[in-house]
């Protein structure tokens, strides 16, 4: 675990709990220190302070995910900036939860113990489903957590992918924001109703002209057109 956080009493009560659980932990007190140990130790998760001197959380999360060797390492975000704007801010940027402070040594643990449970030790998604989703121009490959659209590679964060995943499993189907939270987590997670709007927003997006297959059902939720009109 790479912890980076400024305050030092902080990363210390962080330290002794994770170790407490047999977990491994480094420490960088500055934005740049951190980025540079994730590039370098290839962390199996990143807990990470907002409030950093020099380069902020928002931008270490963000320089995290835009670059190929670490867009994989998971994020989970812990600041005393708790407001639901923060939040969203930081699941839009690709973190895969927000923990604020001042927090339960306990719950933090349970955070990132439900985001280890969906990945496995080398940092990709565990295999919900083996088999291939193909659907319209989207080739959609669980074990690999890949997505190809008319066979050009998509990026895409953890929850985006597992996203798209539960909408391609059933083409027409509405799915809430509720059922969609649900069918994603497997553990307690900031995601709210809120948060899968943007997360949607950001899917479409990087989907560019393919983002027309998912539809919005207005007052409902969402579903992957089916069929290949």
């Amino acid at each position: 675990v790479l912890v980076i956080e400024d305050e030092a009493d902080i990363a210390e009560l962080m330290r002794y709990n994770l170790e407490a659980e047999r977990y491994s932990v480094s420490w960088a007190a500055t934005g740049e220190e951190g980025l540079r140990k994730a590039r370098l130790e290839r962390p199996s998760i990143v807990l990470l302070d907002l409030m950093l001197p020099g380069v902020d959380g928002l931008e270490v999360c963000r320089r995290l995910k835009a670059d190929s060797d670490t867009a994989s390492i998971p994020v989970v975000m812990v600041s005393a900036r708790g407001e639901e704007a923060d939040v969203v801010t930081g699941l839009e940027l690709g973190a895969e939860d927000y923990v604020t402070k001042p927090f339960s040594p306990r719950v933090l643990i349970a955070r990132i113990k439900a985001v280890m449970r969906r990945l496995n030790k080398n940092g990709t998604p565990q295999e919900h489903d083996e088999a291939i989703l193909r659907i319209h121009d989207l080739t959609i490959d669980p074990a690999r957590h890949e997505l190809r659209v008319a066979d050009q590679p998509v990026d895409l964060t953890h929850t985006e992918f597992r996203i798209l995943e539960t909408l391609a499993k059933r083409p027409g189907r509405v799915f809430t924001r509720s059922q969609i939270i649900q069918l994603i987590q497997d553990g307690p997670t900031a995601v709210t109703d809120r948060s899968v709007d943007v997360h949607i927003t950001s899917l479409r997006r990087k989907l560019a002209d393919a983002a027309r297959y998912i539809q919005t059902v207005r007052g409902v939720g969402y579903r992957i057109k089916a069929g290949d009109d």
